[in-house]
């Protein structure tokens, strides 16, 4: 298996398309306002080959944040599809990914899902994760910009495009890497939560929003910068997925993700970032003696705030370390049949 990728600064879809040779599949993303003639266009440079495409800034050891960037994969079998309609009835058409998983006869991990989704994507997770854990496939991906996908060719809203990926090369497998841990040991439990705003209302009984004050002695105008310090997790046995606040809403809290009443949570703290890194790198090298591309999501929280640390070119140096990364920034992030926030997720092609 082979990535390529192809970057343009200034938006010049046939200067990005000149490094992409031969590709069996395409993953593109565009600026916002682009993205329809991009999709378009990218079927004239590579015709009959599947492609998917959201609005996201982009990176392999840079970054473009305005402009195009294609990623290219060779050596794979692959298959490029779209669910419509997903904020109400994601199963609706599942059959296409039924049938376009029949097509490339996956193998035993082998094979993987990349996903883009342009919102709702808890419902759409556990609409595809039913059918892909019958058949031992794994996925990752996440929630482009500007609420569009790209399919094909065609551009499409209210959506979750999808391509099955099955290296013809070895394995793969995806990773989660989290960089926040709990506090201390208080648990709390949520209620008056409304899942269609993604808001809690409550914590332990109290108000949402004066709990978090609370805890961390800050003022209401602070909450929403300190998430970046400070998110919540949600925790599943030893499995922490992590919520974003997005807003203060009343005397509750509007969050990046769904929460549900009776849901457990803590509050989190960042770890040591250096033994992080450390960690997902030496847990890759572990599973894999060679690596032909890393492909991989980082949230838009995460970005920020290593670029305010001054650490992001770094972070993306140790990525490459490990053999050609590259990747999107995105606004919530997949793994499985989890959507998180403030992670980063990757797919590893032996």
């Amino acid at each position: 298996m082979k990535q390529m990728v192809g970057m343009s600064p200034s938006g010049d879809l046939r200067a990005a398309a000149g490094n992409i040779r031969n590709p069996d599949l395409v993953l593109m993303f565009a600026n916002d306002g682009k993205l329809e003639k991009h999709a378009e266009e990218l079927e004239t440079f590579f015709p009959g080959v599947p492609s998917i495409g959201c609005i996201a800034m982009a990176y392999d050891t840079k970054t473009v944040e305005k402009g195009v960037v294609l990623v290219g994969f060779s050596g794979v079998k692959a298959k490029a599809n779209v669910l419509e309609h997903v904020s109400t009835m994601p199963a609706r058409k599942i059959y296409r990914m039924e049938d376009d998983i029949r097509s490339i006869a996956p193998g035993n991990g082998d094979t993987a899902v990349i996903d883009f989704c342009t919102g709702n994507d808890a419902l759409a997770l556990s609409t595809v994760h039913n059918l892909l854990k019958k058949k031992h496939i794994q996925l990752m991906g996440g929630t482009g910009d500007g609420g569009k996908v790209s399919v094909n060719g065609k551009v499409y809203e209210d959506a979750y495009a999808y391509a099955c990926v099955k290296n013809q090369g070895g394995k793969v497998r995806v990773y989660k890497e989290n960089i926040y841990q709990p506090k201390d040991d208080s648990r709390l439990v949520a209620s008056r939560t409304d899942k269609k705003k993604y808001f809690m209302g409550e914590l332990n009984g109290r108000s949402a929003k004066q709990v978090y004050m609370d805890k961390l002695g800050i003022r209401e105008s602070d909450i929403t910068k300190q998430t970046f310090q400070n998110p919540f997790g949600k925790l599943i046995g030893e499995d922490i997925r992590i919520i974003s606040i997005k807003e203060v809403s009343g005397n509750g809290l509007a969050c990046y993700r769904q929460v549900n009443d009776s849901d457990v949570l803590a509050l989190l703290e960042r770890r040591d970032l250096d033994e992080t890194f450390q960690e997902t790198t030496n847990r890759i090298r572990q599973d894999f003696r060679k690596i032909s591309g890393i492909f991989s999501v980082n949230c838009l929280f995460r970005y920020l705030l290593f670029t305010d640390k001054g650490i992001w070119n770094n972070y993306l140096k140790t990525m490459a370390a490990l053999g050609n990364h590259c990747g999107f920034i995105g606004y919530g992030e997949h793994l499985n049949d989890q959507f998180v926030n403030q992670t980063m997720t990757c797919v590893v092609f032996e």
